[in-house]
């Protein structure tokens, strides 16, 4: 089974390159709590104070194990932090998720704290996701989604991705969202995704075009990205990775059956707005269904999926909400 999940990744890159010529570049940005700290104010100056030397003893690990981070900053939620690092290509990226969880909780003990990447550490708080930032380069490494003629500036061949992408969002995230506790979060008004949509700068689309800051065009197409929001640190960056190109590769090459998403200014009205599933279950049942996205996986890693994964939802259904979140905190 380990052998399946790591075949995935290497042959839908793969299929990428073989069918697009085009090479990926992502970053996986993580939220995460640091447990045993005093309270502060979300997104202040205070917070980070209070988390020294850990903020400081993270960046300079960070950057001698070569994971290039670029910042480092408190978030809204209680004793919330987030890290990113630079874009890197291919299976590095997934690679740097896995260590960079290790680093920052081995860190976190030896500073006398407790590190949690759960999706939730309240059932009532903002939680914490794994915002996964794509783009994608030519065979001649030249950045191909930025089109500032087009809707959103967003390329054709992005347009394309994105339609695959939201064409099978609830079987996609039967994968990058795979807790009891995950779809808890992933409701409207919790900055985190709020609906299935292609939005311009808004945090409650599942799939985001991310706003650039650079001052030259060269720059800004290196910058320009889609920030895909719905993922969490209960799921395996390497299958992440590869079921969101997975899909993105259906919207390139099938055509007229994917055409392009509206790009949202704003959020869609509520008669426009595609719901995101209720519940790991429906999530499940949803990659069960969609013959297309079930295809991408060979029977015995989707099979195993399917089953662990509701065995894990099936243990906890009975718990109260509190004591849900609570386990899958202390399990991540």
């Amino acid at each position: 089974m380990a052998l399946l999940s790591a075949q995935l990744p290497k042959q839908t890159l793969e299929a990428l390159r073989r069918k697009t010529g085009l090479r990926v570049l992502a970053s996986f940005e993580h939220e995460f709590v640091l447990r045993n700290l005093p309270t502060s104010p979300p997104l202040s100056l205070r917070r980070h104070r209070d988390a020294e030397p850990f903020g400081h003893d993270l960046m300079r690990l960070l950057t001698a194990c070569g994971m290039q981070p670029e910042t480092w900053l408190p978030e809204y939620g209680a004793q919330q932090f987030e890290v990113t690092l630079a874009p890197s290509e291919g299976l590095v990226a997934a690679d740097r998720a896995v260590l960079l969880r290790e680093l920052v909780r081995d860190l976190a003990l030896r500073r006398g704290l407790v590190a949690s990447f759960a999706p939730l550490q309240d059932a009532l708080g903002t939680g914490s996701g794994v915002h996964v930032h794509l783009s994608f380069v030519d065979e001649g490494g030249r950045p191909v989604l930025l089109d500032e003629s087009r809707p959103g500036s967003l390329s054709e061949v992005g347009a394309q991705f994105a339609a695959g992408l939201l064409r099978h969002a609830h079987a996609v995230m039967a994968w990058t969202a795979p807790s009891p506790v995950s779809f808890l979060r992933l409701t409207p008004d919790r900055w985190s995704a709020g609906g299935v949509f292609l939005g311009v700068a808004n945090r409650e689309a599942l799939l985001r075009i991310c706003p650039t800051t650079a001052t030259s065009p060269v720059a800004a197409a290196r910058q320009f990205n889609l920030e895909y929001r719905a993922a969490d640190a209960t799921a395996n960056p390497w299958l992440t990775l590869a079921v969101l190109l997975r899909a993105g590769l259906a919207g390139i090459s099938g055509g007229e059956a994917y055409p392009s998403p509206v790009v949202w200014e704003t959020t869609p009205p509520p008669d426009e707005l595609a719901a995101m599933p209720a519940s790991l279950d429906e999530a499940l049942n949803a990659l069960e269904s969609d013959r297309v996205a079930a295809s991408w996986f060979e029977p015995d890693l989707l099979n195993t999926h399917l089953g662990v994964k509701r065995y894990d939802d099936a243990e906890l259904a009975l718990l109260p909400v509190d004591e849900r979140v609570e386990r899958i905190a202390r399990a991540y």
